[in-house]
């Protein structure tokens, strides 16, 4: 058997952006003929690593060698002309012209000073047949779906770009199982012709499915590469979190289900809630007194599920059941009269407005549910500001502060407080204490379990399992964008990760 052949070779990346390590002395090799997926949580450095390997950064420290020849990527175009070709989710083709524009652009055979169209559609028809597609190219690019439209911008760096190394960035996430095992067809044939993939993936079948080796990055760092044909599943999903199987073994639960004394009042209640693409219909209770703990890796679809319940996105199959009453309406500020609140994952993108001051971010959502023609008081405004800013501990010399000159976790407290503000029956917090300090986190939490004490329902969401064990009464396990496992009562970590990576 010859031994494998690399065709890249990452040595000791480091790169470095203000405040952030964002990889630290990284090894990454990539073999030809192997598809080799690269995975990690949220910050784990692996779209870092990506924009290193094209040209889009440049490392502080390391060498990149293709074909064991030592080379300075200096831009995407370099990666390109070096052989190195990325497709996207979002694919950055022309919807508008042909397939076999797409395929040909910017080497476009000419005839007298004019494009050649029949030799043009002649070589764009071999080009796509190569990956057995039964596409007309003369269409319109827009007339396909969008795993079509993948697979011509596939064959775009195949052809035109001449591609030997192919990184393929969450390619499956707009798609649905036909098309998902259409993607893989043609991941297998370019394997079997000698082309190295990189395959960056948040689901763990795919990863099972299609993979041959894996590469784990953590907070910037190397955790390992593994062969994906000995690589246990809660193993593989243990690293990505940094948890030890001896650690995970030692961890018990030490919650205590005060909500048990209580009793039980479903304030929603979600069945066969589902939109296609987003989250596989699922049954859902939320019930006052209460924290439900929503566990899974990202990419799960935990985000989704809270977009569907706050109205961000409209169900397509399912119901929806607040206070006993069927929702048929959804939106965000329909939800918002409801009783319903949503803290968002993503601070900075959907949640403070940084050049607003912090009054005017805790006003926001309850203005926007009073209406704009009810306009709020300023004196009213402060005296919101106020009890919040104390009841939160928020760190500021005045109400009057710029939001963006706050730290990270006084900004998170000020989108808390935004929600509370509104005075929830329902709050569903989207990661509220990642990315702050541990003090912070604790008076989060514990501002969560008494909420619920008060009578208020909480969904908790959190890739750090130690904390979701910590404040919920009940944890909901999501995978590839399906529920998979509750569990009331006493859980530990051990247990959610194994039904995180389909051992349970």
């Amino acid at each position: 058997m010859n031994d494998p052949i690399d065709v890249v070779k990452m040595l000791e990346i480091t790169k470095s952006f203000p405040g952030v390590i964002a990889l630290e002395d990284v090894d990454f090799t990539l073999r030809k003929g192997e598809i080799h997926a690269l995975v990690g949580e949220n910050g784990a450095g692996k779209s870092t690593l990506i924009k290193v390997l094209t040209g889009v950064e440049q490392p502080d420290k390391g060498a990149i060698a293709l074909d064991d020849k030592v080379v300075h990527v200096r831009s995407p175009q370099h990666s390109q002309e070096l052989g190195i070709s990325t497709v996207y989710q979002e694919v950055n083709l022309c919807t508008n012209i042909s397939v076999a524009e797409n395929i040909m652009l910017g080497r476009e055979p000419r005839r007298f000073g004019s494009i050649h169209w029949q030799k043009m559609n002649e070589l764009a028809r071999k080009a796509i047949n190569r990956l057995s597609l039964d596409v007309d190219v003369t269409q319109p690019l827009g007339n396909y779906s969008v795993a079509i439209q993948q697979m011509v911008a596939i064959t775009r760096a195949l052809e035109v770009l001449s591609a030997k190394v192919l990184i393929l960035d969450e390619p499956t996430s707009s798609l649905d199982i036909h098309e998902t095992n259409l993607l893989f067809d043609v991941m297998r044939k370019l394997k079997s012709e000698g082309i190295g993939i990189i395959f960056i993936t948040h689901f763990l079948d795919q990863i099972y499915q299609i993979a041959d080796r894996i590469t784990v990055l953590r907070n910037g760092k190397l955790v390992g590469t593994y062969e994906a044909s000995s690589m246990p599943r809660f193993e593989l999903v243990a690293k990505m979190l940094g948890r030890s199987l001896t650690e995970l073994d030692a961890i018990a639960k030490v919650k205590s289900q005060e909500a048990e004394k209580k009793d039980q009042q479903h304030l929603v209640e979600a069945k066969g809630l589902g939109r296609a693409r987003l989250l596989e219909p699922v049954d859902l209770e939320l019930n006052a007194n209460e924290v439900l703990g929503i566990a899974g890796l990202l990419g799960s679809g935990r985000t989704e599920m809270a977009g569907l319940i706050f109205g961000i996105d409209a169900p397509d199959s399912g119901s929806l059941i607040v206070d006993g009453e069927k929702v048929n309406k959804f939106s965000p500020l329909e939800s918002l009269k409801r009783g319903i609140a949503l803290c968002p994952e993503d601070r900075k993108a959907e949640g403070v407005v940084g050049d607003l001051t912090i009054r005017e971010n805790i006003i926001l959502a309850l203005q926007a549910r009073y209406g704009w023609f009810k306009f709020i008081s300023t004196q009213r405004q402060n005296e919101i500001a106020d009890r919040y800013i104390q009841l939160l501990g928020i760190v500021t010399p005045s109400a009057e502060q710029l939001v963006k000159n706050l730290s990270g976790g006084n900004q998170q407290k000020v989108i808390l407080a935004r929600w509370l503000a509104t005075n929830p029956k329902v709050l569903i917090l989207d990661e509220p204490t990642r990315g702050i300090d541990v003090g912070a986190k604790a008076e989060i939490q514990k501002l969560v379990m008494q909420l619920a004490e008060e009578g208020k329902s909480c969904v908790f969401i959190s890739s750090e399992l130690e904390e979701v064990v910590r404040v919920s009464n009940r944890v909901a396990v999501l995978r590839d964008h399906k529920k998979v496992a509750e569990y009331a009562g006493s859980v530990d970590e051990k247990t959610l990760i194994q039904a995180m990576a389909g051992e349970a």
